[in-house]
């Protein structure tokens, strides 16, 4: 597997660029939610796997209450509008920092903790080849409700076919898996790839 195709950063740029004014707003909006309905700070940071293995800090709006969270939370450690954000995934909004910063691209596959690298077979790391998505193939044919080793698989197929073409594809089919709703729900918890814990 080849790493991002040509050109990649550019698309991340010019998207990133006509998106910032409506993200800013809506992002200020969900500031304001946050520090309204419970104490805590409004953003939430966590360690990630990015491209080559690279370990980053992805930028999320905080939506549990603040504290000690496990990975797979309690449904009661999600606050009323963290449940809204997640269901608009408003959530990944501050997201658009770690593109800007070039930790993440706009379409990818979406950035996973280290643990679950540590369970990837050798084809599996081939999803690591890109830089991780604000978006992408998996995330809008079905998300969270498709097992991990399938996730994997789409991700590693849009490794293998990204395109500017297959990024705009993905990003208008993006708008259509936020209003439905598909999968936003938390991983199984009998699935070995989205639990923690020992392999």
């Amino acid at each position: 597997m080849t790493g991002p195709y040509r050109g990649k950063r550019a698309v991340d740029l010019v998207v990133l660029g006509a998106a910032a004014l409506p993200a800013t707003a809506l992002s200020a909006i969900c500031s304001l939610a946050i520090k309204a309905s419970s104490p805590g700070p409004v953003l939430f940071r966590q360690e990630r796997v990015g491209r080559d293995g690279e370990p980053f800090q992805v930028i999320k709006f905080r939506t549990m209450v603040h504290g000690d969270n496990p990975i797979v939370p309690d449904a009661s450690r999600i606050t009323t509008v963290g449940r809204w954000l997640r269901r608009l995934s408003l959530d990944e909004l501050p997201q658009l920092i770690n593109v800007a910063r070039g930790e993440m691209s706009i379409v990818g596959p979406r950035p996973t903790l280290s643990y679950q690298v540590e369970r990837y077979d050798e084809r599996q790391r081939g999803r690591l080849h890109v830089r991780p998505g604000l978006t992408g193939w998996a995330q809008v044919n079905g998300r969270n409700s498709v097992p991990w080793a399938r996730r994997i698989e789409l991700d590693l197929e849009y490794v293998e076919r990204q395109s500017v073409r297959f990024d705009l594809r993905v990003i208008a089919l993006t708008f259509g898996a936020l209003l439905g709703g598909d999968g936003v729900e938390g991983h199984a918890s009998d699935d070995p790839l989205s639990s923690g814990g020992s392999s």
